[in-house]
């Protein structure tokens, strides 16, 4: 048996159903690309398999130590909260075992590169310097999230020729997508590219595709194109090994200057010190909810169970 930690991968799941097996297809492709490693994945919900069931898996190869990485681009609730709880409950359910914890993918260059490929599909070979990009994350309560995805269209941006990079949001935090085309459209653009900051398909991308299409079609007076999601890219399939590597290392650099849990951020004093639990995300349960800003009290992190 192998002395390396095994490596399970944390999805957010989702309802939609090409969606879920694109995260179980990547998982597999991990595990063939590196047959020296257990490695299996879950869903923290919405999707099977549950990730205490991904647990269940590797324990019972033999597994004793794992890196887990969360499959996410921002670091949310889900990956400062959800994942760590599962993962503490997991801790206790198979004693004797040990896991180190890894960041969310984030920013990074290699990702980068990947949108730009997607938006150059989306171009079909015309010119980038009059084309505006409106990157649509998926939103959060949490601000430190959304501002991360701000960081990401600043880094796309930065040197690329693009006229500018302008973001938006499917849910819970504004501007939403339609918003959004409106701002681009009032600073001036006359060709933009939607390109949705998901990883793989579901219910939220396909949403931000139906609003585009929306937008465009009152909208004729603006060329506006919509580029794909990341999809399981040999360069994701790296940036997760390189996530594992820095878990196994204890070489982790989370950014705690901006979390809503440890500093005051004005309007979300509240949240800090809160005991960090499970939540629901209101917006992936399948349903239409217009443009995503329905809390139904599911994303808290409050005391109540």
């Amino acid at each position: 048996m192998t002395t390396q930690p095994a490596l399970l991968i944390a999805g957010h799941g989702t309802r939609d159903e090409a969606g879920a097996e694109a995260f179980r297809d990547f998982v597999k492709e991990l595990g063939r690309r590196h047959p020296e490693l257990p490695v299996a994945g879950g869903f923290i919900e919405l999707s099977p398999p549950p990730l205490g069931e991904a647990v269940t898996e590797l324990v019972e190869r033999g597994v004793r130590r794992f890196a887990a990485v969360p499959l996410m681009l921002v670091s949310a609730g889900h990956a400062k909260g959800d994942i760590p709880a599962a993962l503490a409950r997991e801790k206790e359910r198979h004693p004797g075992v040990t896991y180190t914890y890894g960041r969310p993918l984030g920013p990074h260059p290699a990702l980068l590169s990947v949108l730009e490929r997607r938006l150059d599909e989306a171009l079909a070979g015309s010119g980038r310097e009059d084309v505006t990009i409106l990157l649509v994350g998926r939103g959060s309560t949490d601000p430190d999230a959304n501002a991360e995805v701000c960081k990401a269209a600043r880094l796309l941006w930065e040197g690329r020729g693009y006229a500018g990079v302008e973001t938006a949001f499917v849910s819970l935090a504004a501007p939403d997508v339609p918003s959004g085309l409106d701002r681009v459209a009032r600073l001036g653009a006359r060709r933009v590219v939607v390109l949705p900051y998901f990883l793989f398909t579901g219910i939220l991308p396909e949403r931000v595709r139906r609003q585009t299409e929306e937008w465009a079609a009152a909208h004729p007076e603006v060329e506006v194109r919509s580029a794909d999601v990341i999809g399981p890219e040999p360069e994701l399939l790296d940036l997760v090994m390189e996530r594992y590597a820095e878990a196994v290392a204890g070489d982790l650099r989370m950014n705690c200057d901006s979390c809503v849990y440890r500093i005051a951020l004005p309007g979300f004093e509240d949240k800090v010190g809160l005991p960090q639990q499970p939540h629901f995300h209101p917006d992936d349960d399948g349903d239409d909810h217009g443009h995503g800003h329905h809390h139904h009290g599911g994303h808290s992190h409050s005391h109540a169970h």
